[in-house]
Formats: C-alpha cells, sequence, structure tokens
C-alpha cells in the first residue's frame, strides 16, 4: 500500500542527502584551512550548522548526518586514494594540490563516495556538479567538475558503465 504522501517523504530523504554533501564539502574544506580533526569539524557541524542549508526561498533543509559523517570520515580514511584519483583525471601540470580549496574539498567528498559507497556514480556526479554550481554559479567549474568526476567514477567504478 502506498501513502499519498510517499513522494514527498522520498523528495524530502533526497534533499536532506545533498545537504549532507553540500555540509561535507564545507566541512573537509574548514579542516583544510582550520587543522581541525575530522571529530572536531563533524561535531560542530551537528552542534551548530546543520539546518542551516537553504533552498529556494528560504526553506531550511536538515541534513542527512549519518551520510555527512561517513562521507567525512570516508574522505580522511581514504583521502591518498581518492587525491590520486583526482590527480590522474587532472592535467599534468594541475595536480590536485593547485586546485582551489573548494574545488579540492568537493572532489574529496565525491571521491569518498566513488570509492566506498554504493550511491551510483551518475548520482554522486550529478549532486556535486550541482554544488558546483552553488559555489561557482558564473564560472566553468561545474563543466570542469562535471569532467573530473566522470573520469573519477570510471575509474573506482568502471563496472557502472
Amino acid at each position: 500500500m502506498t501513502s499519498p504522501d510517499r513522494p514527498a517523504r522520498a523528495n524530502d530523504r533526497r534533499k536532506m542527502k545533498s545537504a549532507a554533501r553540500l555540509h561535507a564539502v564545507q566541512a573537509l574544506f574548514q579542516m583544510e584551512h582550520s587543522a581541525q580533526t575530522s571529530n572536531a569539524v563533524i561535531q560542530e557541524f551537528l552542534d551548530h550548522r546543520f539546518g542551516a542549508a537553504y533552498e529556494g526561498m528560504g526553506e531550511m533543509i536538515d541534513g542527512d548526518m549519518k551520510l555527512f559523517r561517513r562521507i567525512i570520515e570516508d574522505a580522511v580514511n581514504y583521502q591518498a586514494r581518492i587525491d590520486q584519483m583526482t590527480d590522474r583525471a587532472l592535467v599534468a601540470k594541475w595536480p590536485i594540490a593547485r586546485i582551489d580549496p573548494t574545488l579540492r574539498a568537493l572532489f574529496r567528498a565525491a571521491g569518498a563516495e566513488l570509492v566506498h559507497s554504493d550511491t551510483p556514480p551518475r548520482v554522486v556526479i550529478t549532486e556535486y556538479v550541482d554544488i558546483a554550481r552553488a559555489f561557482f554559479p558564473e564560472g566553468r567549474e561545474p563543466k570542469f567538475v562535471n569532467a573530473v568526476l566522470d573520469h573519477m567514477a570510471r575509474e573506482a567504478r568502471p563496472e557502472a558503465f
């Protein structure tokens, strides 16, 4: 038996996952620039920042805390592998260390999902391209993110393509 509000609940879950991904990029950026541990940043976000993601005209979106925590922990645990995958997707003269720190955080969050989750790669790519659009609404970065993540996804999960 299906409920009439089932599509609304599914849409709410999708929004919560999207908000968790956005928060994860912000947290990874903060970790890099403040030298805070992953546990400290996770706790700060859970205590003070969750629920601060807005959609449209001010509707507050709570994030999926479990997904947020998993992305941060996996990004830290698999950072060497993720950074190597990112480097292979980038031009030789522009390794991950030379790219914009926001993009670096984004690639690490997306990479965490690509190497250690069951989320379909195309969903991961779409979600993080949308985040790139939020951070860089006027730039070429979303197309760049799409290309790099496509390369990373094909390396991490070739069976999905």
